[in-house]
């Protein structure tokens, strides 16, 4: 079921059912791209189960916009068709992964088994957020759902990879982070400078691929 309220003096707030779930995410992504062909829109902010739709009060009203919405028909098996799905190495050796041994212990695994059930699985990027570029995936096996670390790190380095709750994503940049990490990627997520700055974007698809610390370096030599 969607809601719609006003969010502010030019925008609105379209709210879906408020859990993490598939369907609901190709909802999300089928209505911001319906969307985004508007004129009268700025800019949208899609989530997990909800769209911030920014409007140009000079052009439209909350009432004219909401009704438009309204009247928009989506069919979430058909927003699918689209997806780009793109393949991110991951070194998931000991030198790059400083929570793989001891949460590969709390989830009763090896570490080998945790690299395979992650790198087994192709994420929906849900949304992107907390840092400019760092998407959120879904969903994680249940097998490797895990808590938040207790005491947050002051300092996580960008390509990190990490795990919290049902989901996983990876450090676009250095900042501080709560999350498990398990790996690290020698890719830029985040890159200002880049002509398309974000390597994904909500709506894509992630393989992760398992490789060596030879093979990191030399990729890292590359994309630097």
């Amino acid at each position: 079921m969607m809601k719609i309220r006003p969010y502010g003096s030019h925008a609105l707030l379209i709210n879906f059912e408020q859990k993490i779930d598939l369907e609901i995410h190709h909802l999300v992504k089928g209505y911001f791209n319906a969307i985004s062909e508007f004129e009268e829109v700025s800019y949208q902010i899609p989530a997990y189960c909800s769209i911030t739709v920014v409007f140009d009060k000079k052009t439209t009203d909350y009432e004219h916009l909401k009704s438009k919405i309204e009247l928009l028909e989506i069919e979430p098996s058909k927003t699918t068709a689209k997806t780009t799905t793109i393949e991110i190495p991951v070194c998931y050796e000991a030198a790059y992964a400083p929570d793989l041994a001891s949460l590969a212990q709390e989830l009763n695994l090896k570490p080998e088994e945790v690299i395979s059930l992650h790198t087994a699985e192709t994420y929906d990027v849900y949304m992107m957020g907390f840092l400019p570029g760092f998407p959120y995936l879904g969903k994680l096996p249940v097998a490797l759902e895990c808590k938040r670390k207790s005491t947050p790190r002051k300092q996580v380095k960008a390509g990190n990879v990490g795990l919290a709750g049902q989901q996983t994503g990876i450090y676009p940049s250095d900042a501080p982070g709560g999350w498990q990490l398990i790996g690290q990627t020698p890719l830029k997520i985040f890159d200002p400078h880049r002509k398309d700055a974000f390597l994904l974007k909500m709506g894509d698809r992630v393989q992760f691929k398992s490789i060596n610390a030879e093979t990191y370096i030399k990729i890292k030599q590359d994309v630097e």
